[in-house]
């Protein structure tokens, strides 16, 4: 189905979001902040990654600037996962390298068909 880097700090959010991408057929690997996100991203080369922008150590802002300016990991979609969805959110995300943008809580049918069309 596809390798995809999970990055979040709250444990709950990690484990309830994994288990139910892992049901649909997707597999995981976690990072819990930026740092772990840059490092995972350049050794395991995910099909995509899923990136909480509110991070300790380093935000998902600035870990996705580092990814995406890595020739390496440039291709690899980010969608941003924010739960403060605040005007102009978006616009910073797609603005910092992120592919698409998702609010949380997470709707799995809307956060899978950007999965989808970004994997394909």
């Amino acid at each position: 189905m596809g390798k995809i880097l999970l990055v979040e700090d709250n444990e709950f959010n990690r484990d309830m979001l994994s288990r139910r991408l892992e049901r649909e057929g997707f597999d995981l690997l976690i990072a819990k902040d930026g740092n772990e996100g840059i490092a995972i991203s350049a050794s395991e080369l995910p099909d995509l990654i899923l990136m909480d922008m509110s991070l300790p150590v380093l935000d998902g802002w600035e870990a996705t600037k580092q990814i995406k300016g890595n020739s390496e990991t440039a291709n690899i979609p980010i969608i941003a996962l924010t739960a403060h969805a605040m005007s102009g959110d978006r616009e910073k995300a797609l603005e910092v390298g992120c592919d698409d943008y998702d609010t949380k809580p997470i709707d799995l049918p809307r956060l899978l068909e950007k999965i989808n069309s970004l994997i394909a």
